[in-house]
């Protein structure tokens, strides 16, 4: 099982998330690094704990598709391209794309993966279609949720219970799934792990990538012996409940 770091970048700096409740984020702090810059935080990511690949969410990016106004700022667009091709790190980047024009962009920046969030999206036969658009091993649909509950501004999405939504992007091709709750992200209150073993039972050859509220290294073993994909993380490793030597150990223990 892959271990992913997160940076949820506003405005130029690595924030906390927490609960998703965006106006509420502040740079973050950490163990490993004593800043919040984003070209800092990757490389202590890579540096200290041997991580090179990392999930970034930009929320300048999200925030404007909520406002319909969708747009890559220039800042943000030059720290991909730097984290990309000078620092040499896998990044699978949601920056609110939902469309094949806006995807594309996305990975112009460097991006080896290109996230669709379903909180941002609005037209879900366009997600559909996605697959047979664009390579899918740079695709990777997020199913954001709160409380179990699928969160997105498109209705029909957004009517689907979590796993049926699973099903249908299974059936267009998609074949790689965050199980995203916003709600859990930050607090280390632990996984919905019902969900996951469902989803496992259900779509095995769906590759699952979990975020939101990872508790520790037990629980990444958990998730591992579940048969998960990746582990997407930010708050543990940034408060050292998850160190250098549990990610070892666990690559040690396929």
């Amino acid at each position: 099982m892959r271990v992913i770091p997160v940076m949820d970048v506003r405005q130029g700096q690595v924030v906390h998330a927490l609960r998703g409740e965006r106006e509420h984020y502040r740079p973050v702090t950490s163990i490993l690094t004593d800043s919040a810059e984003p070209r800092a935080v990757a490389a202590a990511f890579r540096d200290k704990l041997g991580l090179s690949e990392v999930y970034v969410a930009d929320l300048d990016a999200i925030q404007a598709a909520h406002s319909g106004r969708w747009a890559l700022s220039t800042r943000h667009r030059e720290v991909l391209t730097s984290l990309a091709y000078q620092e040499g790190l896998h990044l699978l980047v949601d920056a609110a794309a939902t469309d094949v024009p806006s995807a594309l962009e996305v990975l112009a920046t460097g991006a080896s993966q290109v996230v669709i969030g379903a909180e941002t999206l609005t037209a879900w036969e366009a997600v559909l279609a996605l697959p047979a658009a664009l390579p899918a091993g740079r695709l990777v649909f997020s199913l954001d949720m709160r409380a179990g509950q699928v969160l997105s501004r498109c209705p029909q999405l957004a009517a689907l219970s979590p796993l049926v939504a699973l099903e249908s992007l299974a059936r267009a091709g998609w074949r790689e799934v965050i199980l995203l709750d916003l709600g859990r992200v930050g607090t280390g209150a632990g996984v919905d792990r019902a969900l996951i073993a469902a989803a496992r039972e259900r779509l095995p050859d769906l590759a699952l990538l979990i975020g939101g509220g990872i508790r520790d290294r037990d629980e990444l073993h958990d998730l591992q012996a579940l048969g998960v994909a990746a582990a997407l993380i930010a708050t543990a490793l940034h408060q050292g409940r998850v160190t250098a030597e549990d990610i070892a150990a666990l690559k040690r223990d396929p």
